[in-house]
């Protein structure tokens, strides 16, 4: 059975010692299979970090108890970050990471579906995750079961239609067990996230959804834990986080530097990055 989340105060250090640790994996996995999305994954490891080490109801050794709270990372670009996090979190052997974008590996640079413990879905055609995240939240309703469903978006993702539509569906159906946490890092792909689209003000978009939409400093771990810990709210309405972030966040030559987006690290780059983290 999956215990209660604990109600002491959120472990602010030793959450931001896994938020390094998780950050320096995934640098090391970049480097390693000369992969691409290396600074979308360091602006949301704080957010992971508050959610499978103080927040969920989860259990290793049961991934699939059906009364379990489900986080689908739904930027699946971000995929090695949430290895990293399943690993450490024991979900599966964490020498499994060295395989991440080798030829035939189980972990493909976007989540797979069914292949590995832990991911609740194959995401990576953005706009997905949350509207599957509304579907479990509803079938859990109608099955009695009592869990909450976290959906992590990336900004650029709001862009897309089908997030919209999952909004309104949820709201309608007063699904307050549903959590989204949009990593605001301010870029998408090319350009700047408001001058691809006009996302801002993006928390009054979420709020005029019928949501009770929040905005947070998404590198502040007990900040994050105690917002995500308090889904459902008692507001009666989904809840949406909309987590201000630094893209690259934690290593200074790859903050808000968008090349990053694309760029893998030379050794010389990890071991810098090692060092400004504490892992050196």
């Amino acid at each position: 059975m999956i215990a209660e989340t604990t109600l002491s105060a959120p472990d602010v250090a030793g959450l931001k010692q896994i938020a390094a640790r998780l950050r320096g994996r995934v640098i090391m996995m970049s480097h390693k299979a000369g992969s691409a999305h290396l600074a979308s994954c360091l602006s949301c490891c704080d957010i992971l970090a508050a959610a499978y080490w103080d927040v969920c109801r989860i259990d290793p050794a049961h991934p699939d108890d059906p009364l379990r709270d489900r986080f689908i990372l739904s930027k699946g670009h971000a995929a090695s970050a949430l290895y990293a996090t399943l690993a450490y979190r024991g979900f599966f052997p964490e020498a499994l990471l060295d395989t991440y974008c080798t030829d035939g590996a189980l972990l493909a640079e976007h989540p797979p579906a069914r292949l590995l413990a832990g991911v609740e879905a194959a995401t990576g055609s953005l706009g997905h995750g949350l509207p599957i995240g509304v579907g479990m939240a509803l079938a859990g309703r109608i099955r009695g079961e009592r869990f909450r469903v976290y959906a992590l978006l990336s900004d650029g993702e709001n862009n897309e239609g089908s997030v919209w539509e999952a909004a309104m569906f949820a709201a309608a159906q007063k699904l307050d067990n549903v959590c989204v946490i949009v990593d605001y890092n301010k870029w998408q792909a090319t350009a700047r996230s408001n001058e691809t689209l006009q996302l801002a003000p993006l928390r009054e978009k979420w709020e005029s959804f019928g949501w009770d939409a929040q905005e947070i400093d998404g590198h502040d771990v007990g900040a994050l834990a105690a917002r995500m810990r308090a889904v459902p709210n008692g507001s009666g309405r989904p809840v949406a986080l909309i987590a201000h972030t630094v893209k690259g966040k934690g290593v200074s030559f790859m903050e808000d530097d968008n090349n990053w987006h694309y760029r893998a690290p030379t050794a010389e780059e990890v071991a810098q990055a090692y060092t400004e983290l504490g892992l050196a």
